[in-house]
């Protein structure tokens, strides 16, 4: 990347973020709605998940993790991209020297600033209040690093991609409704174990799946690998899928997206 570029990525960056603080429920929704999530989990649970030891509250702590991250890439960014092409910014923003590359590296940035904090706020709750150990292994904090990486990433591009689909008037449920069904088929609320194998291969086809399963492997002990379907944590297989999936929306993204409401 050039000097020039990168110096327009920082000041997008900037830019981004000064805007997402700006929106006070928009916060408010960000970083509440996964701690609330994750409490009131832990009060109707409470147990431990048969045959390993692990409280449930510590299995929910590491899917509202992955839940947040994907909330802050896929649902607010298609939901904010869309407005912002709606009401002409984005229209603005292509008459400006900006390359198309420090918009989309702008998100990235934004969003990963905003999961990162997300996460800290998750993982103080979760250590305070829900009995969550932190890992002591140097290499639980490289996974934890690569497959936050890769799923904000992810997030993002399925976002923006998300973004161009939608049409004028389009209602935030056709983005809401899907990404909350597949929580419930994810592993967020549920043990791996406890779903049906059908639900199971379905949900393996979509990276929430994939990066609960990782963060799992991060803040879980080795013991929860039996409970998990392939009696693993699968991490190659993890990188892969949502390797994957990061192709497929950065090139749905490419195809789809538009500076202008009317541009076909």
């Amino acid at each position: 990347m050039s000097t020039p570029t990168a110096t327009i990525v920082a000041a997008r960056t900037r830019l981004e973020l000064k805007m997402f603080a700006r929106h006070r429920e928009q916060m408010a929704v960000t970083f509440a709605m996964p701690v609330l999530l994750l409490v009131l989990l832990a009060l109707i649970g409470g147990g431990t998940v048969d045959g390993t030891g692990v409280a449930e509250s510590r299995v929910h702590a590491a899917g509202m993790i992955a839940v947040g991250i994907v909330s802050a890439g896929f649902q607010g960014l298609a939901l904010a991209v869309a407005a912002e092409r709606q009401d002409g910014t984005l229209k603005r923003l292509r008459g400006t020297p900006m390359p198309p590359v420090a918009y989309l590296l702008g998100k990235i940035a934004q969003v990963i600033v905003v999961s990162l904090a997300q996460v800290a706020l998750l993982l103080v709750v979760g250590v305070i209040g829900l009995d969550l150990t932190l890992p002591h292994d140097p290499m639980r904090w490289l996974t934890f690093a690569w497959v936050f990486v890769l799923g904000v990433t992810v997030a993002t591009l399925l976002g923006l991609a998300a973004s161009g689909l939608m049409r004028k008037g389009a209602n935030g449920a056709l983005i809401i409704l899907p990404f909350t069904a597949l929580q419930f088929v994810s592993g967020v609320f549920v043990e791996p174990s406890q779903l049906p194998h059908g639900v199971q291969q379905f949900a393996a086809l979509f990276p929430l799946k994939w990066l609960t399963q990782g963060m799992r492997s991060v803040f879980l002990p080795d013991s929860f690998r039996a409970v998990e379907p392939a009696g693993s944590w699968e991490l190659g297989r993890v990188a892969l899928v949502l390797a994957a999936w990061g192709v497929i929306a950065l090139v749905v993204w490419i195809r789809t997206f538009r500076w202008i409401e009317n541009e076909r």
